[in-house]
């Protein structure tokens, strides 16, 4: 059984409306700059990203840092700590926006992967859009990019191929439900059904893997479980993931070349 931490880290421009929110203005009337929802963000890049850091450092856990490309210049604290600590960079859109309000995508693509590499002296594997959105051509143009997985498709236990052109494109398990922003900000659940539902989730797929690998993910976001009365709960499951026998924690790329070895692309033609 492999497990996968993804760590989101986004860039919200204080200028536009919000990716989400937390509060709505008074009377129902939205106002530009919107400050307690982009504050509420902010606070995660500022403080809740540094409990996240401490915390699967303290456990040996590296993660996958999905990241919006420009926040490689406007948090440099972040990204030059992740780098240094080891962390797999997985491109996660330039700016955070969903991919079909894109005007360019092969752009947007480009200056994300052009960004990491800058920073890290290579170019990222892998591509979680914001959202988990897609249009008809996304897929196609990653795959010209030279990315190699995408964790957009929430619909295996296992690494699936995609077609692609010029490359069919790997799926690497994905989650909407051991993941931070449905259940905390969507279906507004106590800190505690974090781990409750993930501890279920790693119960049942490890006794699954008995017969066939399977791969949990945990999605977290620096805003949502780096607050004090939620950080807790998660490193109650990081303890349970790494106190279960033979579960390997890997990153991303890990899970993707170990199946792509087992399981060579399928031919794009």
């Amino acid at each position: 059984m492999l497990v996968w931490i993804i760590v989101n880290v986004e860039h919200w421009s204080i200028e536009g409306a919000m990716p989400r929110t937390v509060l709505s203005p008074p009377m129902g009337q939205p106002l530009l700059p919107d400050l307690p929802n982009w504050a509420w963000h902010e606070y995660g890049m500022r403080v809740g990203f540094w409990r996240f850091f401490d915390a699967l450092g303290e456990r040996g856990i590296t993660p996958t840092l999905a990241i919006n490309g420009v926040v490689c210049k406007s948090y440099p604290r972040i990204a030059k700590a992740a780098h240094e600590a080891g962390w797999e960079f997985m491109g996660h859109g330039f700016v955070q926006g969903p991919m079909h309000k894109v005007n360019d995508q092969a752009l947007a693509i480009a200056q994300t992967v052009d960004a990491i590499a800058s920073l890290t002296g290579s170019a990222p594997l892998g591509w979680e859009s914001p959202g988990l959105t897609e249009t008809d051509e996304t897929l196609d143009v990653l795959s010209e990019a030279g990315i190699r997985y995408v964790a957009d498709w929430v619909l295996d236990d296992q690494p699936v191929w995609l077609q692609a052109r010029p490359r069919p494109m790997l799926s690497i398990p994905y989650t909407v439900e051991i993941n931070d922003i449905p259940m905390m900000l969507l279906q507004a659940h106590s800190a505690e059904e974090f781990y409750r539902r993930g501890l279920a989730q790693l119960d049942r797929l490890w006794l699954d893997s008995a017969k066939h690998t399977r791969v949990m993910s945990i999605s977290i976001h620096p805003y949502i479980m780096g607050v004090p009365h939620r950080i807790a709960q998660l490193e109650r499951l990081l303890d349970a993931v790494l106190a279960k026998p033979e579960v390997r924690l890997c990153t991303g790329a890990e899970i993707a070349q170990c199946y792509e070895k087992q399981i060579p692309a399928p031919s794009s033609s």
